[in-house]
């Protein structure tokens, strides 16, 4: 099973890269964050075409989740369980082949001194208490998504300047590694545990881009039944550097039948 997450930053905007990526790319399944669409909006004849089924929580204008998948996906969930007013729409979650499968949009957290931050590290902590809930089960699972979290020096291109930014503050990798040491595995540092300037986004300003001045903030964290399984897990630059791109890229998790 081939899993892509990406944040597509306005799917509809960015329509005609997205669909010629995955006819390309053929994933099984594949994670949007940012669609920033309500879900009515969605535009969901072009995926059905590729002959994707699509679990979609929009949200006018900002935000918003799906989770494509050739085979139907079942027992969706809407919502991160932990604070029902909660509106925004991050996350959503279903069985697709046997394995749990959830898209998720971390909240990015700055500025540092406002309610985003502190409402950031609620959401961590939810998220960890829902991967809690779903190790008890025992059966695998997969949270991919923009975390928003920066895990590393070796994960910025200058982490000096990073310092006291929401995705890199020790107070957010404190809370990463958290739910990383509940057993949960980090695909891609798994599989290349040496790797550096390892990129999934860059910025568009200051020529971020063509100067590689980039972060890795989105991951794949995979139960002990899931890691199991893990084949490969690799960043797709391709996709950043067409026209009209978004500022992040696919990274593609493979697992194991």
């Amino acid at each position: 099973m081939r899993i892509a997450t990406w944040n597509v930053n306005s799917v509809k905007a960015r329509l005609g890269n997205v669909t010629e990526w995955l006819d390309s790319a053929k994933p099984d399944v594949v994670l949007f964050q940012e669609i920033k669409c309500e879900t009515a909006a969605f535009p969901l004849q072009a995926f059905q075409d590729l002959g994707y089924h699509c679990a979609v929580v929009g949200q006018k204008a900002y935000n918003g989740v799906a989770l494509l998948s050739r085979e139907e996906p079942t027992d969706i969930i809407t919502r991160l369980p932990g604070e029902p007013e909660d509106e925004q729409a991050r996350y959503v979650e279903a069985t697709v082949g046997g394995i749990r499968i959830a898209s998720l949009y971390l909240p990015n957290g700055n500025p540092v001194g406002t309610e985003k931050y502190p409402y950031k590290l609620r959401w961590m902590d939810r998220l960890k208490a829902h991967a809690s809930s779903l190790l008890a089960s025992e059966v695998p699972f997969v949270l991919g998504g923009d975390y928003n979290v920066i895990p590393e020096a070796r994960d910025v291109y200058d982490p000096a300047a990073w310092v006291t930014d929401a995705l890199f503050r020790p107070e957010t990798r404190a809370k990463f590694r958290e739910i990383t040491h509940l057993g949960l595995v980090e695909a891609f540092r798994a599989v290349h545990p040496t790797a550096e300037r390892a990129y999934s986004f860059w910025d568009y300003q200051a020529g971020a881009w063509p100067r590689d001045m980039g972060l890795r903030i989105d991951h794949f964290l995979l139960s002990p039944q899931a890691a199991d399984r893990l084949v490969g897990c690799a960043i797709d630059k391709g996709p950043r550097g067409q026209e009209k791109a978004s500022d992040h890229t696919p990274v593609v998790l493979e697992l194991a039948a």
